[in-house]
C-alpha cells in the first residue's frame, strides 16, 4: 500500500461527529449517522441544530430547521445536504442561535434561517429558507469593490464577519453590532470603523454580545492617549486643587457606552414556525435592547464605585445636576449619595440570602438607574500615572495623594465627604443600619468588586495595592504626604533591564505563526458582565478589555451571556453570567476576567455554550480530556435536580472514543470532531502539540518568576555583563516567544485537516533554528565571562527563598546544588527541546511509506533538528571548557584575552609543545582559541589571529625538524611537539580553527546536507585583515584583501596610520600591478593622488600622478619616479603660471626631447632637456611671432643662432648668454623688434 492509499486511509478515520444532551456530567456521546465516513473539519451549533462542513467542501443540516419547508426537514435526526451550496466550495461555517452563515473559497457569504432582526443580511423577509449569497462592499472604494470574507460569527440577532484585509462587518440589531446607528435591523453589511485599521484575528459573537481578538500595534505606531474622549469631549483625566488635597481621577464614561436609542418595535417578527420552538430563549426578554440595561443584585457593587467617579468628576460643580437622557435626574450629590446608600443596603441584604446559581430576574427600577451613574474607569491608567509622575517630579515626593476612582470603598468616600453613615441611612428613609457583620460583608464586596474593576482599567497591580491600602489615604492635607510607594518604584525603575524580556518580535514569525501580542475588545449588553470592563453597563463600540493586556490571548470565546479567553499558556479566563458555574469557578458573577480553574495539564481548546462551557485539556497520555462546566442535572427518584458544576468535570466517557480534536458548544446539544489513532499519527501530533504548550508554559514560568526579578536586581557587575545579561534575556524572550507561538500553531493545526507537510516546523524550520542558535550563542557567551557565578553572588537572597521553585523548573532534585549549577540547567534546558522534536517527526515519518516524499521530508527535518542539538551540546561543552580555563589563567592577561565570543579549543600547559631555539629558561605557552593562537612568554603575550595564519607540517625527511611552521604576516614559528600525536592534535587543531575562523561558521551540518561534510583544509589563498605591527615600511597599517602563505596577494586596500592608502593588486607582499595611492598633504589640506602600476612596491609603467599643487602628470614611471616619456601639465588657464612638458623624463627630471609650452609668458620651447633645463639644441616661437633656433645651455640659447621674425627678417650670428647680438641685422626694422623681444625677456 503507497502512502496516498495509507493517508486516504487513515483520513476515514478522522472527522468524527460525536453528540449528546448538554446540561449533565454523566453522557454517552453518539455517533452522529447518516454522513457516509465523510470527514467532518469543522462544526457549528445554534440553540436546536447544528452545521458540518466536510472535507470536500459540503455543508450538512441537522436538528431542528424551523426555516425549511418540510417537515421531515425540519427536524432533521440526520444530517441534510444543503444542495443551494452545491458547486460553491466552503471553507468555514458558523451558526446563530436561530440562523447559519458560510463563506465560500472566494469569500462569498451565504446566510439563511431565521432573519427577525435582520441577521441574514436580508431585508422585509423574517426568514430566509435557503442559503442566499450576500453582497458585502466597500463604499469608501471608487468603484465599489466587493469585501472578501475569512470567517463568520453568529449570535442571537446579529451576525458579524472578518475581512481577508482584518475588518469587521455587522449587521443585524442590538448594540452588539459596534454600529454608530439608531435605526435597526441593519440589513446591510456595515464596518465596524472603530476598529478600522488594526489587524483583527479572530471574532466571536454571544447571544448579545461580541469580542474580537485584535494584534497589538508596534510600539512605534502606538497613538498618544488623548487628553478628551473622542466622542463626548470630556476630559479623560481631572485633577482637581482642593484647599487642602488634590484629587486626580480617570473615571470618565462615555455616554455611548451607557444609552442608546432604538427605534425598533417591541415586539419582534418571527417565522410561524419558530414560535412554536421549544425551550427557554437566549435572552430571557426578546424586547430587551441597549437603552435599558439590566443589572443582576450585585450591581450595586459597580454603583458605590460609579459615585466616587460621580463626585470626583463634579466635585468642583456643586451645583451641577447628574442627569442622563431617559432616566431619573438628581439636583445634587447628596441626593445620589442618599439613594445608592438605601439601594446597597437593600439590594446586598437580599443577595446574601440567594443561593450560589441565582436565576435572573426581571428588571427593577433600581438596576435601571445605572444607566444614569458613569460606570469603572475605561481608559488607560498609563495616562494617568504619567499625571502623578508628573506631579511628583514637580514638588518632590511630597505630592497630594492620587485619588483613582474605582478603587476606593464607599465608606472611605463617605467619610471624606463628611457625611456619617447614620445620618445617610435617615435620609433615604430607610429604618436603622444592618448589623456591623452585614456592613463588613458589603464593604468587603465593595472593595472586591473595585479591585476588579481597577484591573480591568489596567490600574497596576492590584496585590501590591491591597497590601498598601491600609497605609493609603484618600488625599492628604497641603502637599505634605507621599505619592504611593508603588507609583514611586514605577516611575523610578530603571527602564533598561525591563526592556530586555519585551520580545523582539520578528516580522517574519508574526507573518507565519499566530500573533501572541494580542488584545481582547468587547461590545454589546452586558448585563451579566459578559463585557470584561469591570461593569455591567452595555457598549456601543468596541472596548479594550486591559485586564487581558498582556495575557496572550489566542482564542475568543461567547456564550449565551459568558465569554471565556484562551492563552497561549494554556490557561482559561472566564467573565460574565456565573448562575450555572459556566465559568469554571465559583466566583458569581464576575465583571472582569478571571482564570478559570480547570484540571488537566493545560488548556488547548474552549467552546461557550448557552450556560455551559467545554474545555479540552491535555492529559497525562497526550489524549485530550473534555471538562464540562455548567448546568448539573441530576435524576433520583424520578424526579429532576439542578445543580452546578463547582468545577469543570472531566467527561470519562468522552474519553473513550478517541482523540478529541475539537469542540462545539451549544443550546441543547454538544458535539466533538473526533480522530482515530491509525499506525499513531494523530497520537504523535498531539503528543507533539501537547509537549509544546508546556515546553512553553516552563519557559514563561522561567521568565516571570526568575529571569525578571534577576533582571531587577542591583550590583549585577560591569556594564560589559550587564549588557552580556540583556542580550541574554532578550534572546531567551524571543525564543520563548516562538515557542509560544509554536504551541499557538499546533493547536490551530489539530483543528485542520493535519496534514504532516503543513507543519511549522517542516515549513518554517529557519525561524527555530535560527532563533536556537542565536540563543545559544547568548548563553554561552554569557557564561564563559562568568556571568552565572557573577549573577549567584546579589541573587542569593532571592534564590535562596526560591529554592523549590528553581529546582522544580530546572528538574533538578539532588540536594546541596549550587545555585551556579541550577541557573546553568535553567537557561541550557530549552536545548534539550531539539531531540523532542527529532523523535517526535521520527515518529510522523515511520507513519508513511519510505519511498514517499512525505517521509523524506520528515527524515531529513529529524536529523536536521538532531543535528543542532548535538552541535549546540557541543557549543555548551566549548564553554565550560573555556570558562574552566580562564579560572587557572593567570588574572593580568585574562583582562585583555578574555571575549565573549572567544572560545579554548587546545593549550600546552603540559609542555606538549615548544618553540624551537627557544631558551633554557623560557617559558613559551600556546593557546589555541577559535580566533587567535596566542603566544604568551611570562607576562606578555602576542596574538596571532587564525584568519592570517598559516600552518605546515615539517618532516625531517627534507632536512628540517620534525614540527610545525607556523606562518604570520610578519613572523615565521617552528614549533617543536613532544610526541608524534601531540603533532597530529595541534596541526588537526589549528587547521580547523583556521577553516572555521575563516568561513565564519562552526561545522554545524545543515539541513538537507546529506551526510557528513568532509574536513577541509585552510585554503592557502584567502580574504582577511591584517593589521601589522613590527614590519617597518607598513607599521600600524591596515589590510584587507586577498592573502597567500602570509602575504598580501591579490587584490585589496591598505591603509597607513598617517592617512596614506593604496587600494589594488598586491604580490608577495608588495604592491605589484595596477591601484591607487593616496598621499595626504598635510600643508596644502589636500592629497597627492596617483593611479596607475606598480612593481614591487614601487610605482613602475603608465600612470596619471596628480599632485595636491594641482599639477598633474600622466606617463611612465619607474622606481617611484617620472622615468620616461610623459606630460606634465602645472596649473590651469586661469592661474597664475600656467604650462605644460611633453616629452622624456629621467629619474624624475625632464631630460631628452621635449616641448615645454609656457602659457604666460607664450613661449614654446621645443628641443632637448637635460636636468630639467634647456640643454642642447633648441627652438622656441613666441607670441610675437619670433622664431629662434640655436643651442641652448641652462634654459638660455648661447653661440651660433638664428632669429627670424614675422616680416622674413633673419638674423644669423652669434648670441651671448643674455642674448644679445652681435653681427649684422639685415633689416632695420627687425632690429626694433627684435630689441622689443629681449626686453620684454
Amino acid at each position: 500500500m503507497d502512502s496516498s492509499s495509507q493517508e486516504a486511509e487513515g483520513a476515514k478515520e478522522r472527522g468524527l461527529v460525536y453528540v449528546w444532551k448538554a446540561g449533565s456530567c454523566s453522557v454517552t456521546p453518539e455517533r452522529l449517522p447518516g454522513l457516509s465516513g465523510k470527514t467532518v473539519l469543522q462544526a457549528a451549533l445554534g440553540i436546536h441544530h447544528g452545521l458540518l462542513l466536510t472535507e470536500g467542501g459540503e455543508v450538512y443540516s441537522f436538528g431542528k430547521l424551523p426555516w425549511r419547508s418540510g417537515p421531515e426537514e425540519s427536524c432533521a435526526n440526520s444530517p441534510i445536504l444543503e444542495n443551494t451550496l452545491l458547486g460553491h466550495h466552503i471553507i468555514t461555517v458558523a451558526a446563530g442561535s436561530f440562523h447559519n452563515g458560510a463563506v465560500t473559497e472566494s469569500g462569498v457569504v451565504y446566510m439563511w434561517g431565521n432573519n427577525s432582526a435582520g441577521q441574514c443580511a436580508v431585508a422585509n423577509q423574517p426568514c430566509v429558507p435557503a442559503p442566499q449569497p450576500i453582497s458585502i462592499s466597500d463604499s469608501e472604494t471608487s468603484p465599489l469593490l466587493s469585501v472578501r470574507i475569512l470567517q463568520l460569527a453568529c449570535g442571537e440577532e446579529h451576525t458579524l464577519a472578518l475581512s481577508l484585509s482584518r475588518e469587521i462587518w455587522a449587521w443585524g440589531s442590538g448594540c452588539q453590532l459596534g454600529l454608530i446607528t439608531t435605526t435597526f435591523p441593519v440589513t446591510k453589511p456595515q464596518k465596524v470603523e472603530h476598529l478600522a485599521g488594526r489587524v483583527v484575528l479572530q471574532i466571536a459573537c454571544g447571544a448579545y454580545h461580541s469580542l474580537a481578538l485584535v494584534q497589538c500595534l508596534p510600539v512605534q505606531e502606538m497613538k498618544p492617549i488623548p487628553e478628551r474622549c473622542n466622542h463626548c469631549s470630556q476630559l479623560l483625566i481631572t485633577m482637581t486643587d482642593k484647599e487642602d488635597h488634590v484629587i486626580i481621577s480617570d473615571s470618565h464614561c462615555c455616554p455611548l457606552g451607557v444609552a442608546l436609542s432604538d427605534n425598533r418595535p417591541e415586539s419582534h417578527a418571527f417565522c410561524p414556525s419558530l414560535e412554536t420552538l421549544e425551550g427557554k430563549s437566549v435572552s430571557g426578554s426578546q424586547s430587551e435592547d441597549c437603552q435599558k440595561p439590566l443589572v443582576e443584585e450585585h450591581t450595586v457593587v459597580a454603583l458605590e464605585a460609579d459615585e466616587a467617579s460621580v463626585f470626583s468628576s463634579n466635585s468642583g460643580q456643586e451645583d451641577s445636576v447628574i442627569s442622563s437622557p431617559g432616566n431619573i435626574l438628581f439636583p445634587d450629590k447628596k441626593g445620589v449619595k442618599e439613594y445608592l446608600i438605601s439601594l446597597s443596603d437593600r439590594s446586598l441584604s437580599e443577595s446574601l440570602e440567594k443561593n450560589i446559581c441565582p436565576e435572573p430576574e426581571q428588571p427593577s427600577q433600581e438596576e435601571q438607574l445605572s444607566a444614569c451613574i458613569p460606570g469603572p474607569p475605561g481608559t488607560s491608567t498609563s495616562a494617568l500615572n504619567s499625571l502623578v509622575a508628573s506631579c511628583a517630579s514637580a514638588v518632590g515626593v511630597r505630592v497630594a495623594a492620587t485619588y483613582e476612582a474605582g478603587a476606593l470603598s464607599l465608606k472611605k468616600v463617605m467619610n471624606f465627604y463628611g457625611t456619617p453613615s447614620s445620618e445617610s441611612g435617615s435620609q433615604s428613609g430607610g429604618g436603622s443600619p444592618g448589623p456591623e457583620a452585614l456592613k463588613d460583608s458589603r464593604e468587603e464586596q465593595v472593595r472586591q468588586e473595585s479591585m476588579q474593576g481597577k484591573k480591568s482599567s489596567s490600574l497596576v497591580d492590584i496585590r501590591e495595592e491591597e497590601s498598601e491600602g491600609g497605609s493609603r489615604r484618600l488625599s492628604l492635607p497641603g502637599l505634605l504626604s507621599q505619592v504611593s510607594p508603588r507609583l514611586l518604584r514605577k516611575v523610578g525603575r530603571a527602564k533598561m533591564r525591563t526592556v530586555a524580556l519585551t520580545p523582539t518580535y520578528s516580522g517574519e514569525a508574526d507573518a507565519l505563526l499566530p500573533s501572541l501580542r494580542t488584545e481582547v475588545w468587547s461590545w454589546g449588553k452586558g448585563k451579566e458582565g459578559q463585557l470584561g470592563h469591570g461593569d455591567v453597563l452595555p457598549r456601543l463600540q468596541p472596548l479594550c478589555v486591559k485586564s487581558l493586556d498582556g495575557k496572550e490571548v489566542i482564542h475568543l470565546s461567547a456564550g449565551g451571556h459568558h465569554s471565556l479567553a484562551l492563552t497561549a499558556k494554556s490557561q482559561v479566563y472566564s467573565w460574565g453570567s456565573n448562575t450555572s458555574g459556566q465559568l469554571g469557578h465559583l466566583n458569581s458573577p464576575t465583571t472582569v476576567p478571571r482564570l478559570a480553574k480547570v484540571c488537566g495539564n493545560g488548556v488547548w481548546a474552549t467552546s461557550a455554550g448557552l450556560d455551559y462551557s467545554l474545555f479540552l485539556a491535555d492529559e497525562e497520555d497526550f489524549q485530550p480530556g473534555l471538562y464540562y462546566s455548567g448546568q448539573e442535572t441530576t435524576t433520583e427518584n424520578s424526579l429532576y435536580e439542578n445543580s452546578c458544576t463547582k468545577s469543570p468535570a472531566l467527561l470519562l466517557s468522552c474519553s473513550k472514543i478517541g482523540y478529541i480534536s475539537s469542540v462545539i458548544a451549544g443550546g441543547d446539544n454538544c458535539l466533538v470532531l473526533v480522530d482515530k489513532n491509525v499506525m499513531g499519527y494523530i497520537a504523535s501530533l498531539h503528543e507533539l502539540a501537547s509537549t509544546e504548550r508546556r515546553f512553553y508554559f516552563k519557559l514563561s514560568e522561567i521568565k516571570s518568576q526568575v529571569l525578571r526579578p534577576l533582571l531587577g536586581l542591583d550590583n549585577l557587575g560591569n556594564a560589559n555583563t550587564i549588557q552580556l545579561l540583556q542580550e541574554m534575556a532578550s534572546r531567551f524572550s524571543k525564543l520563548c516567544y516562538l515557542i509560544g507561538q509554536h504551541g499557538a500553531s499546533l493547536s490551530s493545526f489539530l483543528h485542520g485537516v493535519k496534514e504532516a507537510r503543513s507543519l511549522a516546523i517542516l515549513k518554517h524550520s529557519s525561524l527555530f533554528l535560527d532563533s536556537y542558535t542565536e540563543y545559544c550563542t547568548s548563553v554561552t557567551n554569557f557564561l564563559v565571562m562568568g556571568g552565572f557565578a557573577l549573577l549567584a553572588k546579589p541573587a542569593i537572597d532571592f534564590l535562596s527563598k526560591n529554592q523549590e521553585l528553581l529546582q522544580k523548573l530546572s528538574e533538578k532534585n539532588e540536594e546541596n546544588l549550587q545555585l551556579v549549577e541550577v541557573l546553568n540547567a535553567l537557561f541550557f534546558m530549552p536545548f534539550g527541546r531539539l531531540h523532542s522534536y527529532a523523535r517526535t517527526l521520527l515518529k510522523l515519518a515511520t507513519c508513511f511509506e519510505v519511498a514517499s516524499a512525505e517521509y523524506q521530508k520528515l527524515q531529513d527535518s529529524s536529523s536536521c533538528y538532531e543535528s543542532l542539538a548535538v552541535h549546540l551540546n557541543r557549543k555548551r561543552k566549548e564553554a565550560e571548557y573555556t570558562l574552566g580555563f580562564w579560572k587557572t589563567f593567570p588574572g593580568k592577561m585574562t583582562d585583555s584575552l578574555r571575549k565573549p565570543e572567544r572560545r579554548l579549543i587546545c593549550e600546552s600547559s603540559n609542555r606538549g609543545l615548544s618553540l624551537q631555539h627557544a631558551g633554557r629558561f623560557s617559558v613559551n605557552w600556546f593557546i589555541l582559541f577559535n580566533d587567535a593562537l596566542v603566544h604568551a612568554q611570562f607576562s606578555t603575550h602576542h596574538v596571532f589571529p587564525l584568519s592570517t595564519l598559516w600552518v605546515e607540517a615539517l618532516s625531517e625527511e627534507a632536512g628540517n625538524v620534525n614540527g610545525l611552521k607556523i606562518t604570520t604576516p610578519e613572523e615565521q614559528l617552528v614549533l617543536v611537539p613532544s610526541t608524534p600525536q601531540e603533532k597530529t592534535k595541534w596541526l588537526r587543531a589549528i587547521s580547523q580553527a583556521v577553516d572555521q575562523a575563516l568561513r565564519g561558521t562552526s561545522d554545524l551540518i545543515l539541513c538537507g546536507a546529506g551526510g557528513n561534510v568532509p574536513r577541509q583544509e585552510p585554503p592557502v589563498s584567502r580574504s582577511a585583515k591584517y593589521t601589522f605591527y613590527k614590519d617597518p615600511r607598513f607599521k600600524d597599517a591596515v589590510y584587507d584583501g586577498r592573502w597567500l602563505s602570509g602575504k598580501p596577494h591579490g587584490r585589496g586596500i591598505l591603509k597607513w596610520a598617517d592617512g596614506r592608502m593604496y587600494s589594488g593588486t598586491f604580490r608577495t607582499g608588495l604592491e605589484d600591478g595596477y591601484g591607487e595611492y593616496q598621499v595626504p598633504n598635510k600643508a596644502l589640506n589636500k592629497v597627492d593622488h596617483y593611479v596607475g602600476y606598480w612593481k614591487e612596491g614601487k610605482m613602475c609603467g603608465h600612470g596619471v600622478f596628480s599632485y595636491a599643487t594641482g599639477e598633474v602628470y600622466e606617463g611612465c614611471f619607474q622606481d617611484n619616479m617620472r622615468h620616461g616619456h610623459g606630460l606634465l601639465r602645472s596649473g590651469k588657464l586661469t592661474s597664475s603660471s600656467p604650462s605644460m612638458f611633453i616629452g622624456q623624463w629621467t629619474m624624475d627630471k625632464k631630460s631628452g626631447y621635449g616641448v615645454f609650452d609656457d602659457i604666460t609668458r607664450g613661449e614654446k620651447y621645443m628641443g632637448m632637456w637635460q636636468d630639467d633645463v634647456c640643454q642642447g639644441n633648441g627652438v622656441v616661437v613666441t607670441q610675437f611671432g619670433l622664431y629662434y633656433e640655436g643651442a641652448f645651455s641652462m634654459n638660455k640659447m648661447m653661440g651660433t643662432g638664428i632669429l627670424l621674425s614675422e616680416d622674413d627678417t633673419i638674423y644669423e650670428g652669434e648670441f651671448s648668454d643674455n642674448w644679445t647680438l652681435r653681427n649684422k641685422i639685415r633689416s632695420k626694422s627687425l632690429l626694433l623688434i627684435a630689441v622689443l623681444a629681449l626686453i620684454t625677456t
